[in-house]
């Protein structure tokens, strides 16, 4: 692993040294253009030299920088607006989702149970992963066990991940190949859930427990992982995704650079490598915001706890529907580890982003990242935590005083909003996903998906976090609705917010002189329309790098 990223490392600093001047010039013109700038929101026409941005203004005034040569073209009172900019997705991971297979949309055991069956048939004997399936949705609301599946899968191996990611279902075969008895012990930060009467297991392999299986199945091909890529590159056109603050695995890496040189790369790509490989960064003097404009480096990515869905989010008190546990936080916080490499990291320049969702795991981070910012160097650090979810309220100001990004996923709170309170109480369930409380503290608050978790299609969490109506229609005015945001908040969020985030507020995330050329087009208007209607908004176009790189038919 070591040797792959300083390879992919070396081979960035080369290519991000090669600059190729372009001067075509495009204008779009007669549009809504929502630019994001509060010095200038609103505008008529945008005109483009290269991959930069050289006017935005009046109808009037662009006819200046129009010659004969300028492709124009008539937005037709059209809404513009800067590309949206995923602040946390595992994006190669959502190709592979793409390709493979989906058990998000099952409502029962038995469609779960057909399906996983059907998709068996035509593979066996190759490892089944993926899947997606969340057990909430079902009628039978019980976490699956292998003798659902053990029957149809007795010669193929299976391991598929609750949509959350932070649980999986193995069947017989999986188990046996990765050694797993009832005497198998759970590894620290995880858990092998087992039979209360027999002692085997049941198939259920929380957090860290699931390595014990992942690291035996086989690693996809390259040309696998650049396949995965390309999926997930043409949805993000669809969507109007133009960059991607991404989960990175070294295969991820080499994928997206193998690509980029082919002059494919239609998303940039911020990458968050996992927090044990700092020190390969940290040898070759590489800060924050490292790289070119298609592929920086720089954030490092750990995991304080699990999830809510899993039971594995860490809380001051007791689950509500599990009173034996407070859930998991992770093995490198409970033996120390994190804290000294996120001093280091600090130290050396480089961004710390921590999934934390449940509150004691929010309050420790902060806890640690008010103690590095106390004792290391003054620097412009931008503190992340992924996710937020649940947080006490003296935290709420903590995260504005200690300068941390809330870096969150509302099309989240569309599932979660039904079963919360079941899982942690009415109380508690009140400090959920609390935008508004946080960015009236001042805090910056980034939008994302966490795709594959959730579709990675914008308009989704848009409408969540303007809404907040839960997908079971039982919140027809909003889930907590004092924690709606506007619309031209939950904007900012996905776009400026976001470029904000990750050291790049100079250059994207807003339409303005001198930012890259990254915008979209849409066929409604988001400022004016039913908030209702703001899930089925469509994307017409997607420019990217100065460039149309989708136009819906």
């Amino acid at each position: 692993m070591k040797k792959i990223i300083l390879y992919i490392i070396a081979t960035i600093i080369i290519n991000s040294s090669i600059v190729f001047p372009q001067f075509e010039r495009s204008a779009f013109i007669n549009g809504k253009i929502y630019t994001v700038n509060e010095k200038q929101p609103f505008a008529e026409a945008v005109v483009i030299e290269g991959n930069k941005i050289l006017f935005v203004g009046s109808n009037i005034e662009a006819k200046e920088f129009i010659t004969s040569e300028t492709k124009v073209t008539d937005l037709q009172g059209k809404l513009m607006v800067p590309g949206f900019i995923d602040d946390h997705a595992h994006f190669t991971n959502g190709g592979f989702y793409l390709l493979g297979l989906d058990l998000s949309k099952t409502s029962s055991v038995k469609e779960f149970e057909e399906t996983l069956k059907d998709y068996i048939s035509t593979r066996k004997g190759r490892w089944i992963t993926g899947g997606r399936w969340d057990h909430e949705k079902w009628d039978v609301k019980e976490i699956p066990t292998k003798e659902m599946i053990d029957n149809f899968s007795k010669e193929t191996p299976v391991f598929i991940s609750r949509y959350d990611g932070h649980m999986g279902l193995a069947n017989s075969v999986a188990l046996k190949l990765a050694e797993i008895t009832k005497d198998t012990k759970s590894p620290e930060g995880g858990l092998i859930v087992k039979d209360k009467v027999t002692g085997e297991p049941t198939g259920i392999l929380k957090d860290n427990a699931m390595d014990l299986i992942s690291i035996i199945i086989p690693e996809p091909s390259k040309q696998e992982y650049i396949e995965a890529v390309e999926a997930a590159l043409k949805y993000a056109r669809e969507v109007g995704v133009t960059t991607v603050e991404d989960i990175t695995f070294p295969n991820d890496l080499s994928a997206y650079q193998e690509i980029e040189k082919d002059g494919n790369l239609t998303c940039r790509i911020y990458t968050h490598l996992p927090i044990d490989d700092y020190k390969n960064l940290v040898n070759l003097n590489i800060q924050h915001n490292f790289g070119g404009d298609k592929i920086q480096l720089g954030a490092l990515k750990a995991y304080a706890d699990g999830s809510l869905g899993s039971t594995t989010a860490w809380f001051f008190n007791p689950y509500k529907q599990d009173t034996t546990t407070t859930g998991l936080p992770n093995d490198i916080i409970t033996d120390g580890r994190f804290k000294k490499w996120a001093f280091e990291i600090d130290k050396n320049k480089l961004q710390i982003c921590v999934h934390a969702i449940g509150n004691k795991a929010n309050s420790y981070i902060l806890d640690v990242y008010s103690e590095i910012k106390n004792n290391n160097p003054v620097w412009d650090r931008r503190f992340r935590i992924e996710h937020a979810q649940h947080i006490i309220k003296e935290d709420i100001k903590r995260f504005k005083d200690i300068g941390v990004i809330a870096s969150v996923q509302p099309e989240h709170l569309l599932d979660d909003g039904i079963w919360v309170s079941k899982r942690i109480g009415d109380e508690r369930a009140k400090l959920t996903h609390i935008y508004k409380s946080l960015i009236d503290e001042g805090v910056v608050v980034a939008f994302g998906t966490d795709w594959p978790v959730v579709d990675l299609n914008p308009m989704l969490g848009l409408y969540a976090a303007v809404t907040r109506r839960t997908d079971d229609g039982k919140n027809p005015n909003g889930w907590l609705p004092e924690q709606k945001l506007t619309i031209e908040q939950a904007i900012k969020c996905y776009t400026l917010n976001s470029a904000y985030a990750a050291f790049q507020e100079n250059v994207k995330g807003s339409i303005e002189v001198g930012k890259l050329a990254d915008m979209i087009v849409l066929n409604d208007n988001l400022l004016t329309i039913d908030p209702v209607k703001i899930k089925d908004v469509k994307v017409d176009m997607t420019i990217f790098d100065g460039k149309v790189i989708y136009e819906r038919k």
